[in-house]
């Protein structure tokens, strides 16, 4: 695959504008591992189609990154997009208004099925205990 990231080929970053993708969450998790072992593609975006149905999970890895493993998990939830759009590494996700953390990656193990994105976040949380509600909007935008 001749990928200009992994080829160190775009010296800035190439998303200059794009706009918000928003979703509503249609199943809460519970649950964290330990060993996951999510092996996060390198490519650093993805393009999501509106009414397309994605998982969220998040991590608390500090050095989590595309092309990176993950493996210390806790599962959010899954949201069904209802505006598609491009999310990018170092996007802010947000939950009910809060700022949950930043897409740190995104790993392909259910593919076609769906994408696992991955969130960076300072505390690794589950769906409940962030105390999340189906119908609950989920928003990922540029920093």
């Amino acid at each position: 695959m001749n990928d200009p990231y992994t080829k160190g080929m775009l010296k800035v970053h190439p998303y200059a504008k794009k706009k918000d993708v928003t979703g509503e969450l249609v199943a809460i998790l519970e649950g964290k591992i330990e060993k996951r072992g999510l092996k996060l593609i390198k490519p650093i975006s993805r393009a999501l189609c509106e009414d397309e149905i994605h998982e969220i999970i998040i991590t608390d890895e500090q050095e989590a990154g595309p092309g990176k493993e993950v493996n210390s998990i806790a599962y959010l939830g899954f949201f069904e997009l209802k505006s598609g759009g491009v999310i990018v590494t170092g996007d802010e996700v947000y939950l009910k208004g809060e700022l949950i953390g930043t897409i740190t990656g995104f790993d392909e193990t259910h593919m076609p099925n769906h994408i696992n994105i991955i969130v960076k976040s300072a505390e690794r949380k589950t769906g409940i205990e962030l105390g999340a509600e189906i119908g609950m909007q989920l928003l990922i935008k540029k920093p």
